[in-house]
């Protein structure tokens, strides 16, 4: 059963009387609603495009928070042939909010990390909601490191609300782990992908993101502070949050337009939840296009490339 969004609620009211009335003719031989069912239809068709034709950047976070979106794990189980994953840092422990492992894309061999939230109660639980601990960003520096050795390239999954902020986290170096994971990003001499397929927040994103190509969803978010967190900074009042959402200009077309994100990958009208196959099948294509544009160029390119792309941030907002 779809769950409906809050500003989704009037969508929810025909789409439920559509299916009503189909319920009612499967229990009643005879009854005829097809004719009434398909003019509901029609109707919830043209308020889907309506709703998801002008969405507003706190709706948008909306949608990007979306329960039952496709998650790491559903890309890595739809995209990746016999991927082997690998578990723990070495130090401390393994944490269930960072999956990754090698793998295969279309027969090619790389590395794939990413932030899993969970997609119930139990595991999200388990996955901490996708918000990793020192640990998970230390295995993924130890998973970077490895696919350097042997020449794999990496693809990241990004879909985090932050880092965790509790205070054993803190206590095991959670910003000198976030902080190296970055760096680990940069010194990669192999390609180097990341999609945003939900969430991107905060330094917890940056860790995985700092990538030679970013790519994200059309209605993900990519942002240094949630609209709550920045709302109740910036103006002390919980009730400024959609103000917040606008100022921190965090959607996908806010980013391209100011050269944070190189590529946007459409979704299938009314988000990625409505459709999660046809989601993840334009994800994996856009991911091949973008390593296969890396094919040939030589690993000292590739890292200085990367390198000057973060030097370079922000001209293209000044200019603007």
């Amino acid at each position: 059963m779809t769950q409906y969004l809050d500003f989704e609620k009037p969508l929810a009211e025909i789409e439920g009387k559509a299916e009503e009335l189909r319920a009612m003719a499967r229990d009643n031989e005879g009854m005829d609603v097809e004719k009434e069912a398909k003019a509901l239809d029609r109707k919830a068709a043209d308020l889907l495009k309506q709703l998801y034709g002008s969405l507003s950047p706190w709706r948008k976070t909306l949608v990007a928070r979306h329960p039952e979106r496709p998650h790491c794990r559903d890309y890595i189980e739809a995209l990746f042939g016999e991927f082997t994953p690998l578990a723990g840092d070495r130090n401390f422990a393994d944490d269930h909010a960072v999956m990754g492992g090698l793998a295969r894309l279309d027969g090619r061999p790389v590395m794939v990390i990413g932030h899993e939230k969970g997609n119930d109660t139990k595991s999200r639980i388990a996955h901490n909601f996708g918000m990793a601990r020192p640990e998970g960003y230390r295995k993924a520096i130890r998973l970077m490191k490895l696919a350097d050795r042997f020449d794999l390239p990496v693809v990241t999954l990004v879909d985090t609300p932050g880092a965790y902020p509790g205070k054993g986290a803190e206590e095991r170096g959670q910003s000198e782990a976030i902080a190296r994971s970055t760096e680990a990003c940069l010194d990669l001499k192999v390609p180097l992908i990341s999609v945003v397929i939900g969430e991107g927040g905060s330094g917890g994103a940056v860790a995985f993101a700092t990538a030679d190509r970013v790519a994200m969803l059309e209605h993900s978010i990519y942002s240094v502070i949630s609209p709550e967190g920045c709302a109740s900074i910036l103006w002390k009042d919980p009730s400024k949050t959609q103000e917040a959402a606008a100022a921190l200009r965090l959607t996908a077309q806010n980013l391209h337009e100011l050269g944070v994100c190189d590529r946007i990958v459409q979704e299938p009208l009314g988000g990625a939840h409505r459709a999660p196959d046809a989601t993840i099948r334009a994800v994996g294509e856009a991911i091949k296009e973008l390593l296969a544009s890396f094919d040939g160029v030589a690993p000292e390119k590739i890292m200085s490339g990367r390198r000057q792309k973060y030097l370079d941030l922000g001209k293209k907002g000044l200019a603007a």
